[in-house]
């Protein structure tokens, strides 16, 4: 275990004939030590045939007994401490509690520890410099397992937002399916993804442009998954008191194209409509400024809906001007949209035209 902290120092410093000095009173520094947790750690003060009373017992000896191992060889091969309290802090991440109570255990733990070491080293006449390593090397005990804990806390949270957000993503894929899975299934999935369900919904599709490292944030109640062909989102409940707003602020600086609001088990519809508005928006046909709402172009959703008829329709429409050249097409296209613009009215298109 030697090196574990970084450096090796300052644990040769220390006399290794000092372990046979400590093992003997290695219960009765336990006992102390847990004695001062429980009355000092509110989470540690339980009854002492608990369960949890037998794990701090069970904790404390093991910490004790590498710390005079580790003196009596800093070389030695073991079992690695470290390792066991990365488990800790797994541990504690997993059962959803923080690491403060366990860090105040640790220093009241070595708080004891050292008052104990002081009196045995005025008994044994320690010199001060020995007594000097000693408490450095305690502090760098105490500085190890709290950095393993840490660590594995750290680690088994980001595994549980990574499961967590698995679930998102697959109720995202879940309500986006064509044919919609079923209300019951939808509902365990939701469970599953802490997700309350609404009563509407409303999608929301992303530009490519978006798939970069700079994801825009959003609330945590809109289901996202920007590694979709198209990213996408789910917004619940769109139309409730200031969610457009918030739905704006969150993608702010986005292209983004927002369905109609739907109910759950129709988010396949919605995303549909967004879909076919974020792809008229990137060609240009639907003016693209931020945030795009469908229901806001639906006539020119109809129209491009069918574009090969849209195309055919044009060519018969148009056929009058085929003949002429191009410059001569535009201005007639121009008068003749001014024309329509203006309900037939002749002054109004020579107002629209500067004529």
């Amino acid at each position: 275990m030697a090196g574990e902290g970084g450096s090796d120092r300052p644990w040769p410093e220390v006399p290794r004939e000092l372990a046979e000095h400590m093992r003997p009173h290695l219960d009765a520094v336990a006992d102390d030590m847990i004695a001062e947790i429980q009355a000092r750690v509110r989470e540690y003060d339980r009854p002492a045939d608990a369960p949890y009373s037998s794990t701090l017992r069970m904790i404390v000896e093991r910490v004790l007994h590498y710390f005079v191992e580790r003196i009596a060889d800093p070389d030695g091969e073991r079992e690695s401490v470290t390792d066991f309290f990365h488990a800790i802090g797994r541990g504690e991440a997993g059962a959803g509690r923080s690491l403060d109570a366990m860090q105040a255990a640790l220093r009241i733990g070595c708080m004891v520890a050292w008052r104990r070491i002081s009196e045995g080293a005025a008994q044994l006449n320690v010199p001060a410099a020995v007594l000097g390593a000693l408490g450095e090397a305690l502090l760098a005990y105490q500085d190890e397992l709290a950095a393993a804990a840490t660590a594995g806390h750290a680690q088994a949270q980001a595994a549980a937002v990574g499961e967590m957000q698995r679930r998102r993503q697959r109720l995202l894929g879940m309500l986006l399916a064509d044919p919609p899975a079923s209300p019951e299934l939808i509902a365990d999935q939701a469970a599953a993804a802490h997700w309350p369900m609404p009563r509407t919904v409303a999608a929301v599709a992303l530009g490519r442009h978006h798939q970069d490292a700079r994801h825009p944030a959003f609330p945590p109640d809109i289901l996202a998954d920007l590694t979709r062909p198209v990213p996408s989102l789910i917004v619940p409940d769109p139309d409730g008191p200031g969610r457009a707003k918030l739905v704006d602020r969150a993608l702010s600086g986005c292209l983004a194209a927002v369905g109609p609001t739907v109910p759950v088990t129709e988010a396949a519809r919605s995303m549909d409509w967004a879909r076919r508005t974020l792809a008229l928006a990137e060609r240009g046909i639907i003016e693209a400024d931020g945030v795009i709402r469908s229901v806001e172009h639906i006539s020119t959703l109809i129209v491009f809906q069918d574009e090969d008829l849209l195309a055919e329709l044009s060519r018969l429409r148009l056929a009058p001007l085929a003949h002429l050249r191009s410059s001569q097409q535009d201005r007639l296209a121009e008068t003749l949209l001014a024309w329509l613009q203006s309900g037939r009215n002749a002054n109004e298109v020579a107002m629209r035209l500067a004529l």
